[in-house]
């Protein structure tokens, strides 16, 4: 009745344009499993002939903006088979039984046209565990457990394979994921240098690059973008390119728009006092300086005490290379260089501000993950404290659980107290040996605003000289004309 119960499924149409697995770059593990489906529906007899089955279903995880949709795209452009497409939360009706009906049309609509291909998006709007608690939200759980039936019950359920993609595989109910529902997961990560660089040279297609833009240096100063970010990237470049009147992309633009995207814009307008000037500068500076000075830390690739976004200024290292894990180290060394700021501030102007409070935020973060998560100390020992609870009430995570004593709870505080303020004295030593170059590097900053990674290197290593400005050089030659004149009469 008025179409009720229909599953509205969009059915894919073949087309010249489409997005192909060539259009696809970075992810060649998660291409190659998608690959392996498109040629089994081209060559099922290949596989029959030695007793291999087709997988019924392909659940995609990865973070957001990892390309998940993109590959589902590219397995639609390539298997020249029916492809149905869903999101998960086009299942979820007002009235109860309508998703579960959906999800029977979805499924005979395939069999019709088998072999063939549905694509459930964000499945988790659909699949979250069930819980008996819940008896007011039947109409989610029927529609589940309709889908449960058609992936794999009684009914035959030849040809159809279907492919999923989640961000939240931790939310999905169990008997989803066993195989025979979904065979298998495909892991759609974070792109690695040469995943980037891959990335960047299909986005940069139909871009005009200048010759100075060196695609193999913006994968090495992106580390932790996504597709979707490295795509926004070229675009923001492009669009600063096309606001200067310039008829290709340089690496100028780039490096802008890097920093546009991690940051924030620029707020040119703001106008800061001399004394919000000088705070920030050596802010920066001993944020920088510790970077320098620590072994584990990445150099320094621009310092800036332009407010950007929410940030007043920043501090930019450029990583030398990709990291899987942290070590204990690395992460007392990464506190080190969050609280460099706040102790610049104080031993310099011997007052502190709010203009730490993010950095106290991730230092605070990262020594309580330090005791609690990844067992680094020696008083509570290799153990996992106050896990997070998967338990979901009304679509929402029930956040984190207390499994440990009260003397426990004040032992984590303590710990985490003896962290941070080991770390505090640590960056305070450091500034202290080095306050001349403190001092240079900050005057640098509310001179010129902004600092290179070059400059800043010469500076520490005693070597910059400041550059003659055209009016002190015009002015250096009139002393030098008015001196020869008067030796002359």
């Amino acid at each position: 009745m008025f179409g009720m119960g229909k599953s509205n499924a969009k059915v894919y149409v073949k087309s010249s344009e489409g997005i192909k697995f060539t259009d696809v770059a970075g992810e060649d593990e998660a291409k190659e499993n998608l690959t392996e489906i498109v040629d089994y529906l081209h060559n099922p007899d290949k596989y029959r002939e030695i007793g291999a089955s087709m997988p019924k279903g392909i659940l995609l995880v990865g973070p957001p903006g990892t390309g998940k949709t993109m590959l589902a795209k590219a397995v639609a452009g390539e298997a020249n088979v029916p492809f149905f497409s869903m999101s998960g939360s086009e299942f979820v009706e007002m009235f109860v039984g309508m998703g579960a009906s959906k999800v029977r049309d979805l499924f005979r609509q395939a069999k019709e046209k088998a072999p063939c291909i549905v694509f459930i998006d964000e499945i988790d709007a659909i699949g979250k565990k069930r819980d008996g608690n819940m008896g007011g939200n039947d109409e989610r759980e029927q529609t589940l457990n309709q889908l449960l039936v058609e992936m794999d019950g009684f009914g035959a359920n030849e040809g159809v394979i279907l492919i999923a993609a989640t961000n939240r595989p931790d939310v999905l109910d169990p008997a989803l994921m066993r195989p025979g529902r979904f065979d298998r997961q495909v892991i759609v990560s974070y792109p690695d240098i040469n995943g980037r660089e891959a990335i960047l040279k299909v986005h940069a297609r139909k871009k005009p690059l200048a010759p100075d833009v060196k695609l193999k240096t913006i994968a090495k100063t992106t580390a932790g973008f996504t597709g979707a970010d490295l795509e926004n990237l070229l675009n923001e470049a492009a669009l600063l390119a096309a606001r200067k009147n310039k008829k290709a992309i340089t690496m100028e633009e780039i490096e802008e728009a890097t920093i546009k995207v991690v940051v924030g814009a620029e707020k040119k307008t703001r106008v800061m006092s001399d004394k919000e000037k000088k705070l920030t500068a050596y802010h920066e500076a001993g944020h920088a300086i510790c970077f320098h000075e620590l072994a584990t830390q990445d150099p320094v690739h621009e310092i800036s005490i332009i407010p950007r976004g929410m940030a007043g200024g920043y501090t930019m290292p450029l990583p030398s290379e990709d990291k899987s894990y942290n070590s204990r180290t690395e992460m007392l060394e990464d506190i080190v260089v969050c609280l460099g700021g706040r102790v610049a501030e104080a031993i310099i102007l011997d007052d502190i501000s709010t203009g730490a409070s993010n950095d106290i935020e991730k230092a605070t973060k990262t020594a309580r993950d330090m005791v609690t998560k990844y067992g680094m100390t020696k008083e509570l020992g290799c153990i996992c404290y106050g896990k997070d609870n998967s338990a979901v009430f009304l679509g929402r995570d029930m956040g984190h659980t207390q499994d440990y004593s009260e003397q426990t709870a004040a032992k984590i505080d303590e710990l985490i107290l003896e962290i941070v303020n080991n770390a505090y004295d640590r960056a305070e030593t450091i500034l202290k040996d080095n306050i001349d170059k403190l001092h240079e590097v900050a005057a640098y900053l509310i001179k010129h605003e902004k600092m290179g990674g070059e400059d800043f290197e010469a500076v520490m290593n005693g070597t910059y000289v400041e550059p003659v400005e055209a009016e002190d050089a015009e002015s250096e030659e009139d002393n030098a004309n008015t001196a020869e004149n008067k030796d002359n009469e």
